[in-house]
């Protein structure tokens, strides 16, 4: 009976098909760093390299296409843009709500 089970285990995936692949999934390669703000928001930066800049609504496009696969269905409450000493953009802090 022992032989009978392990063969099924051991032999059934080759034969049978389960469709249990993992989901394909391609994380972001920027880093972001999530923490609460303590009102039931999230604050995420994201490094400037992987944001594309532009106007208002692309950028916060861009924004959500980062920090929605960390999350899932989020809105953008407000942003703002981290500099360095020279004025130059570093990160964006990005508040947001679940959804």
């Amino acid at each position: 009976m022992v032989t009978l089970i392990l063969l099924f285990v051991f032999l059934s995936p080759t034969v049978i098909s389960f469709n249990d692949r993992p989901v394909q999934r391609n994380p972001h390669s920027s880093g972001v760093l999530v923490y609460p703000d303590g009102n039931g928001e999230f604050i995420y930066q994201v490094e400037s390299k992987a944001v594309q800049e532009g106007s208002d609504a692309a950028l916060r496009s861009s924004l959500l296409t980062i920090i929605e696969p960390i999350s899932g269905s989020v809105s953008i409450s407000r942003y703002e843009r981290v500099t360095d000493n020279k004025g130059k953009v570093v990160a964006y802090k990005v508040w947001v709500q679940r959804e």
